[in-house]
């Protein structure tokens, strides 16, 4: 056997493990009432919350979930192409289609993609993010808390474990992360306890 059908072989066992990518999305029952500014101005608070609500689910193992989620972030994100929340997001649910193909060569393109859409959100992210909020919370730390996530829930073989590790630190260190809504804590809070396990 070639080295390359060997490879996608233990890629798609390495992904079949893969149960669910767990990027963390918090509720936005104890988020600030008042509508999102710039990072989702072109989108009403009403669809992102939406959005986001059928990533939870997705997130939480149910794969009908994962094909609506990422309809509904990549319609949002068409409003706003170059938002880094939306991109992250976007690419999350891309990454989380490898649990719903059994071809290992669509598991690893449904990752890749995704993965390179999350790369992009993070370097979109300027120093503006940081003070911009949304939800009660700084977009840059949303978006880095979604990479960290999906980062630390892919195999191994990707190599972005150590990537998570440091995105999930660099969140929980934010001067900003006490006063974001305690449910964003929550979720910050229990990704790292994922790395520490």
């Amino acid at each position: 056997m070639s080295r390359r059908p060997l490879f996608l072989l233990l890629a798609a066992v390495k992904l079949g493990v893969l149960v669910a990518i767990a990027a963390p999305v918090w509720s936005a029952d104890g988020a600030p009432a008042s509508a999102p500014v710039a990072a989702t101005a072109a989108a009403s608070a009403a669809d992102f919350a939406q959005a986001t609500a059928t990533f939870r689910r997705a997130s939480d193992g149910d794969s009908a979930a994962i094909a609506p989620a990422l309809a509904q972030f990549t319609a949002l994100l068409q409003g706003r192409p170059d938002d880094p929340l939306l991109l992250a997001y976007t690419g999350a649910a891309t990454a989380m289609q490898a649990r719903t193909t059994l071809l290992p060569w669509k598991k690893m393109r449904h990752a890749e993609d995704g993965l390179a859409q999350i790369d992009r959100a993070l370097a979109l992210l300027t120093p503006a993010h940081d003070a911009e909020l949304h939800r009660g919370v700084p977009v840059a730390l949303e978006t880095r808390l979604t990479a960290a996530g999906t980062f630390l829930a892919l195999p191994s073989l990707f190599h972005r474990g150590e990537r998570g590790r440091r995105l999930i630190d660099d969140v929980l260190r934010h001067p900003a992360f006490a006063t974001t809504p305690a449910e964003f804590q929550a979720a910050a809070r229990q990704t790292a306890a994922k790395v520490a396990s």
